[in-house]
């Protein structure tokens, strides 16, 4: 819920810093406020498509969560490299030398160094449409028939932004409630989103935070003990060696060394991310002002201080003390925490556990409108919160999913897009939207979003959907999670968008920590699913008739005809050619779902109707 006090202290600010102090300096089409692990990538991909595009982000570094927070071991969609996600893992692999020399920690299959993630984002982001301005805050927002007029100190000095359209890439919504945007923050009342998992009543209890640390081995005669902190207790971490998955039913499973390579980093480096007695801490900073958050904040730095000091004293590893030079910061700890929790926004669609578990059997098909896919488990950390609800988020069990493009949208405010974790989803959904590569593709997302609505003069809620899917499809996004469809193959796009239209769906399955959804491109299909799936597409099928039988050549081609009757054969040979088939297999051949969207695809195109936000097929 909006704290009507806060937001009340946003619009005084406002009119302190008015544009009397201000010199009306920059213009531009497209104003992206905050450069982390979205405002990264949705000025990357604005700037792609021809948008004057800048970025202001408070401290020296792009990337967020990933560099600046030091969460560099990537959390999921191993096997859904989406767009700049994989573009960035390309990068990862090409400076370290290789898969296998990112693979060096057991929680994840691409770890880093921060501050090389830092230096390959910002070589990524240079582009003659993109101006970024680091050291640069916020300190107020107007809104006018022209667009925003926004208020920044950068190095102490103050400077005015005209801006046509806002991305909020802030890492808690600031922008959003700034400019009055509803939202929510703390766990959802379980008659509100239908989720059976939340509790009773909603609270304003959010997630555990952490500031990570990044540790390095300097030699084994080497003694990097730091000075006892304040407030320490050793047995706060008596269970830090419990490896056991909280996601199974097995009892402690003690290993100190293993826990200690959860995320061992490349040039052993250490990332010190540990939820189990470890560095996490409650506090929830989220609607606090920034001196506010400065002073909550510091006893999350100690509780790391606190777990870095049992490492070296307790577990033994006093020859790892913190990387010199791996943060620009005094004390070496990361320039950010690690917020896995926002603000909310109340957006045109706002996804819930449902619409995870169960996508095409929903009133909303939100499926059809994804824009950024995701495989992990829905993840929550609880454990400084005694009050916390007990849930046991890891069993609830989902399947690979897409996010739908009406959760960047705000339902009260027109050209502003919400990207980082402040989307439009359950807080019980957050637990797996708020991912690394997640993040990474809904920032790419909104910089598509922008981009359109800019290019057609139109606020966001009125961009045709198909077409931002189209352009995140152009660099070698995902839509749908189909983990057997790669960018490489030549009919990635065919069979993501007949996908994203419903005529071919695919089958989810919760697996481990890295959940599936199969697209089977090689497999056959029943004369009866296809027709199930054309129906809602094409009216005139209503009377077709279909059997169990697989579909061959002959069946599909007069199901052609029956969708068009005014169409030809040799426009059915032409579709065949293009599509590198042959039309005159005899009729007993079977075709697979790879082949069968790559006709519909080119014949007909269906992924063209537009769709509205719910999903459905605007008449």
């Amino acid at each position: 819920m909006i704290n009507i006090i806060k937001f009340i202290c946003f619009i005084l600010i406002g009119m302190l810093y008015g544009e009397s102090l201000y010199a009306q300096d920059k213009q531009t089409e497209l104003l992206i406020i905050g450069g982390g692990a979205s405002g990264t990538t949705a000025a990357i991909q604005a700037s792609r498509m021809g948008i004057a595009t800048l970025l202001i982000e408070e401290t020296t570094w792009l990337g967020g969560m990933l560099t600046s927070a030091g969460v560099s071991a990537i959390d999921g969609n191993h096997q859904l490299p989406s767009g700049l996600w994989g573009e960035f893992r390309n990068k990862l692999y090409q400076h370290y030398g290789g898969p296998d020399k990112v693979e060096t920690g057991w929680v994840s299959n691409t770890l880093f160094e921060p501050s090389v993630g830092n230096q390959i984002l910002q070589n990524l982001a240079s582009h003659k449409n993109l101006t970024i301005l680091y050291n640069t805050s916020v300190v107020s927002l107007q809104k006018d028939d022209d667009g925003w007029r926004v208020g920044v100190v950068r190095n102490k000095k103050r400077q005015l932004i005209s801006a046509k359209l806002i991305i909020d890439a802030t890492e808690l919504g600031d922008v959003a409630a700034m400019a009055g945007v509803m939202y929510d923050v703390g766990m959802d009342d379980r008659d509100v989103t239908g989720e059976p998992f939340a509790p009773a009543q909603e609270n304003n209890i959010v997630q555990d935070l952490t500031y990570v640390a990044i540790l390095k081995d300097y030699g084994p005669e080497a003694d990097m003990t730091i000075a006892k902190p304040p407030g320490y207790d050793p047995q706060v971490f008596d269970c830090a060696c419990d490896i056991s998955d909280p996601s199974g039913d097995s009892g402690p499973n003690n290993n100190c060394r293993q826990m200690m390579h959860y995320a061992k980093l490349p040039q052993e480096k250490y990332m010190i991310n540990w939820p189990k007695c470890g560095n996490d801490t409650y506090v929830n900073v989220i609607e606090d002002s920034p001196k506010e958050r400065v002073e909550k904040l510091k006893e999350a730095k100690l509780q790391t201080l606190r777990f870095i000091y049992y490492i070296q004293t307790m577990l033994g590893y006093k020859n790892l003390g913190l990387a010199r030079g791996e943060f620009p910061t005094k004390d070496l700890l990361p320039m950010i925490p690690y917020h896995r929790e926002s603000r909310r926004i109340h957006g045109l669609a706002r996804m819930a556990l449902h619409h995870i578990a169960d996508p095409f059997h929903q009133e909303a098909a939100y499926y059809r409108t994804g824009i950024a896919v995701g495989d992990y488990p829905i993840d929550h950390h609880h454990y400084k919160k005694p009050e916390a609800p007990a849930i046991e988020f890891l069993k609830i069990k989902v399947p690979s999913y897409n996010i739908p493009l009406g959760a960047l949208i705000p339902k009260d405010v027109d050209n502003l897009i919400i990207a980082e974790k402040s989307i439009s989803v359950t807080n019980i959904v957050n637990g797996t939207t708020r991912l690394q590569p997640v993040v990474l593709g809904i920032g790419q997302a909104a910089g598509a979003l922008a981009a359109i609505s800019l290019q057609h003069d139109t606020p966001p809620r009125q961009v045709n959907i198909r077409e931002v899917q189209q352009a995140l499809l152009d660099a070698s996004a995902y839509i749908m999670p189909y983990i057997d469809t790669k960018p490489a193959d030549p009919a990635f796009q065919a069979m993501q968008r007949i996908g994203a239209t419903g005529i071919l769906k695919g089958k989810g399955i919760p697996y481990k920590w890295a959940n599936q959804t199969w697209f089977y491109p090689d497999d056959p299909i029943s004369q009866y699913d296809l027709l199930q799936g054309l129906k809602p597409v094409y009216n005139n099928l209503i009377d077709f008739a279909a059997s169990g039988e697989k579909v061959t050549n002959l069946y599909l081609q007069e199901l052609m005809r029956a969708v068009d009757p005014k169409i030809t054969a040799e426009a059915i040979g032409k579709a065949y050619h293009a599509s590198g088939l042959d039309g005159n297999k005899p009729e007993p051949d079977i075709l697979t779902r790879r082949e069968i969207a790559i006709l519909i695809d080119y014949l007909f195109n269906p992924f063209l109707l537009p769709v509205d936000f719910d999903g459905h097929f605007i008449p």
